[in-house]
């Protein structure tokens, strides 16, 4: 399997399944999907999900872990996962830093994690058992939010807590920081240095939607805008060379548009990522 290491993916869809497979005109490095939204698929669906991952390196990226729960861990789940991803050779695997589950309830949202100490405890246990158990690492993404709750420590050192405790990967995702600055008035750059940026193993690229004068929300339906190319340029000059990921969740745009998406992030990581960089770090 050819390596991923600063390369160029797409969020693949049912949405535009056929037309991506029937087409050449969306040519990512890799894909990535929900593992949730394809095990124990089966009939059609899994014949062109089986297609697809036959001319394309797959990642992961989970929705219902629920990392930061309370609840037990789903471990029948975690036994299907397991098994998929062995099966499609996944060797990223990430989840939101975040939880979904509260009292057997699924909340169909991704609802932040109070940034105190006894949190950093419980997720660190918790990424310990899911990592032993998967035998692999797993990456955890900083997630959008639109109020800090109950905060003993700044986002920062919750987010380099964990990570160094588990042992774990981050997954940076960049429009979240800068939604997130732009919402709780931070400065990019400053927070991004502040993170465990030797853990970085993976990259997040999305567009938002600004609903009011002071307050950006994190879709994954619109274009990525310059402010956020020019924090990714920035990122990427700053942590080793790692798979970058354009997240389109909906509204999609024809596939030249999307293309033109990922020829700008690939443009910026074939700049700042050359063999040099790379051998060095």
């Amino acid at each position: 399997m050819k390596s991923i290491q600063g390369k160029t993916g797409i969020g693949f869809r049912k949405d535009f399944a056929e037309e991506f497979l029937n087409e050449n005109i969306l040519q990512p490095n890799f894909i990535e999907v929900a593992p949730e939204n394809w095990i124990d698929m089966g009939g059609y669906w899994k014949k062109i999900f089986d297609k697809v991952t036959e001319q394309y390196p797959l990642t992961c990226h989970g929705l219902s872990l629920s990392i930061g729960s309370p609840d037990e861990l789903d471990w029948d789940f975690l036994k299907k996962l397991k098994v998929f991803l062995k099966q499609y050779n996944v060797h990223i695997y990430s989840e939101h830093l975040s939880y979904a589950k509260c009292d057997n309830a699924h909340l169909y949202d991704l609802l932040p994690i109070p940034f105190r100490e006894d949190a950093v405890n419980h997720i660190v246990e918790r990424i310990k058992t899911v990592q032993d158990f998967l035998e692999q690492k797993i990456a955890i993404e900083n997630v959008s939010y639109y109020t800090a709750v109950a905060a003993e420590m700044d986002e920062p050192t919750f987010i380099s807590n964990i990570v160094t405790g588990a042992d774990c990967n981050l997954l940076l995702d960049v429009n979240n920081v800068y939604v997130n600055a732009f919402n709780h008035k931070y400065d990019t750059k400053e927070f991004i240095k502040k993170l465990p940026l030797d853990k970085v193993a993976y990259i997040h690229m999305a567009g938002h939607l600004q609903v009011e004068e002071d307050l950006i929300i994190d879709t994954h339906g619109e274009n990525i805008i310059n402010p956020v190319f020019d924090l990714f340029d920035y990122t990427t000059r700053l942590i080793k060379p790692v798979p970058v990921l354009l997240e389109r969740d909906f509204n999609f745009p024809e596939f030249d548009e999307l293309q033109g998406e990922l020829n700008r992030l690939q443009k910026i990581c074939n700049n700042v990522w050359t063999p040099k960089h790379a051998a060095t770090n």
